[in-house]
């Protein structure tokens, strides 16, 4: 694999002033200029355009894919697009979505199988790259068969996770909001039905309720960790509320899959969900689902009654726990830069929940309760900054674990400082 040598601040100033002159007009070029003022989307746009240089996405070479960051990558690459009103960023999240599907849904290099995991011909896979789900990208080969677990080592070593999944399914319904191009929705829905049918079960004894692996094998044939995600079945069922709302919107959108057994399954999963936790990175995916399920309601989405409470009110929990742990004040070498900024991520949405609640739609349709959730969650917003603050100091990021982990860290810290294109649903209307 080629890994190229970051850019330097002042190249990335360069190409970001490169990237505004292609505007296609005055007026497009004034608004750029005002919005560029901005030090958070300067930030952002340095940060993801580090990421496609050294990743190898904007060079053309052939760099090392990870879900997880890729997925949080797609959706910034469009924020900025939306943004700036320039199309370079749009071009860049097309073309990684290639790239992880022509590298994490085909088997890795040090395997003895090859193609694609589905089992497709090219034709056809190139037509569903997703329905054989998508590897993670870890370092390490899975684990084999036969082979005892290591709970240290399956940390590094690849397969499926769900949570992995429903992220990847966001990213490429985002991108059919953006493009309106019914093929990502497909995909996605595609990815969902695949997930659903391998990492859920029914226990051997029949009173039991569905559960969940938490990872599974490259191929989807065997769980590699039995244990159930706390919120998988929550990521689960809303995801596909949301790719099912996007094709509904689309007239030109195939039929199948439709979902809806899916749904209800994950539905009754969710009802007996208890989702309070004091992970910050959990506590983020709490208040983004939230904000969600807020937007996909606008939409006309039948979501389970009462859903945006309950997770408003385990995340105020979880949040009440988390202020006091102190976790914040620990040394940078026991930081958990990226969950850390799970969490930001999350606070911003609930900000805009709370900016919805008190606008004048918002004050005659939201309830006084909701509105009291938000106002107690936002008290909490200076955690937000304070973690911000703390991961844009370059001098925390010379640390071994930011620098271990940078992309995903990096490309996390500009979904913070630009979060609509992770965030906000665009309109399907």
């Amino acid at each position: 694999m080629v890994f190229l040598k970051p850019v330097q601040t002042g190249a990335c100033h360069c190409l970001i002033m490169l990237l505004i002159s292609f505007s296609s007009t005055a007026a497009n070029a004034q608004q750029e200029s005002i919005k560029m003022q901005d030090s958070r989307s300067r930030e952002a746009m340095e940060l993801m355009l580090d990421f496609a240089q050294r990743s190898g996405l904007d060079s053309g070479q052939s760099g090392r894919r990870y879900l997880w960051t890729d997925a949080f990558a797609v959706c910034n690459f469009l924020g900025l697009a939306r943004m700036t009103g320039n199309n370079r960023f749009r071009e860049l999240a097309l073309r990684l979505v290639d790239q992880v599907h022509g590298t994490l849904g085909r088997h890795r290099h040090d395997d003895p199988r090859n193609g694609w995991i589905s089992g497709l011909g090219e034709r056809e896979a190139a037509a569903h790259p997703t329905r054989g789900g998508l590897r993670i990208g870890k370092q390490l080969a899975e684990r084999a068969p036969a082979e005892p677990v290591n709970e240290r080592l399956e940390w590094d070593r690849d397969g499926q996770y769900f949570h992995y999944l429903t992220k990847w399914m966001h990213a490429l319904d985002q991108l059919s909001r953006s493009t309106r191009r019914a093929e990502y929705n497909l995909w996605a829905r595609e990815l969902a039905a695949t997930a659903f049918a391998t990492f859920t079960y029914l226990p051997a004894a029949r009173w039991a309720p569905r559960r969940m692996y938490w990872k599974m094998s490259i191929d989807l044939s065997r769980p590699l960790v039995n244990s159930m995600g706390q919120h998988d079945p929550l990521d689960g069922y809303i995801t596909i509320h949301q790719l099912r709302s996007t094709a509904a919107a689309l007239p030109q959108a195939a039929a199948k899959p439709d979902l809806q057994d899916e749904t209800r399954q994950f539905a009754a999963m969710v009802r007996r969900g208890e989702w309070a936790t004091a992970d910050p990175l959990g506590l983020g995916g709490l208040l983004i689902d939230a904000y969600r399920v807020a937007q996909l309601r606008d939409e006309g989405t039948a979501a389970e009654q009462n859903l945006v409470e309950d997770l408003l009110n385990a995340s105020l929990a979880g949040l009440q726990h988390y202020a006091k742990s102190s976790e914040l004040q620990l040394p940078l070498e026991y930081r958990l830069d990226f969950r850390e900024l799970g969490l930001a991520i999350g606070l911003h949405a609930a900000e805009r929940m709370w900016q919805v609640a008190n606008n004048d739609r918002g004050r005659s349709s939201i309830s006084a309760r909701l509105r009291a959730q938000l106002e107690a969650i936002m008290q909490y917003a200076p955690l937000r900054d304070e973690i911000e603050a703390f991961w844009r100091n370059t001098a925390h990021r010379d640390s071994g674990s930011w620098s271990e982990h940078r992309d995903i860290n990096e490309v996390m810290l500009a979904t913070s400082l630009a979060p609509d294109g992770f965030l906000v649903l665009e309109s399907t209307r």
